[in-house]
């Protein structure tokens, strides 16, 4: 693999690369092109293959991308080619959607232990997984070798939740709770702000009229 430092953004459309594959794979097509990938996901074909040149020359000219072996290199790349065991704290309505659909999933990265505060919670069970008290949380992420947590609790208790995941020892943090954690460098922290990304909807939703306005201020 190529030593070039690597940006969040390349990182982030790998999956995207690999959920096309994956579609391509279902429906049994062998090889695809750049420009044919660009096409699938309205990316420029000279930005697939430079994201991809980084790790690797995968293709080969005139005939495209083997799609089982680039599905395979992307898995490899994002470790996704290992099994991942993931904890989640908090086990509300989010939560237990998450779960749900891990459930279904088909990748290696699993969630595998959940976790609440609420003694009601404690006990309970979202599909095979009995949600545990959270003073189980280090003594689990042990035992199961647990690498990334998913925060889904109230803003006011998710930099406490983050904590704990971090004295446990996870690399990474998945916080769906709205506000912004304080983590350490070696920690690896995504922030899923549904509200954020709405507001910023609501901005391009309103473009045009705001375009107007302005126009007939001219």
């Amino acid at each position: 693999m190529k030593q070039a430092k690597i940006s969040e953004a390349v990182v982030k459309r790998l999956p995207i690369y690999l959920q096309v594959l994956n579609e391509l794979q279902y429906h049994e097509v062998q090889t695809i092109s750049s420009q044919d990938l660009g096409i699938k996901l309205d990316l420029n074909p000279a930005q697939i293959r430079k994201d991809l040149a980084y790790f690797g020359d995968f293709g080969r000219k005139g005939i495209g991308y083997d799609v089982t072996y680039l599905s395979e290199k992307i898995r490899q790349i994002l470790k996704v080619d290992q099994i991942i065991n993931v904890a989640l704290v908090g086990a509300g309505n989010l939560g237990h959607a998450l779960c749900n659909y891990n459930q279904y999933s088909k990748d290696n990265m699993k969630i595998t232990a959940v976790f609440d505060i609420h003694p009601a919670k404690v006990g309970t069970k979202i599909n095979h997984l009995i949600v545990k008290p959270m003073d189980e949380l280090k003594a689990t992420i042990d035992e199961q070798e647990i690498r990334i947590g998913i925060i889904t609790v109230p803003a006011p208790e998710a930099q406490n939740v983050a904590n704990q995941f971090i004295d446990a020892g996870v690399e990474g943090i998945l916080n769906f709770a709205p506000t912004v954690l304080r983590v350490p460098e070696e920690v690896r922290i995504h922030h899923a702000d549904f509200t954020k990304e709405l507001l910023s909807l609501a901005y391009y939703l309103n473009r045009e009229e705001v375009e107007e306005s302005g126009s007939n201020l001219d």
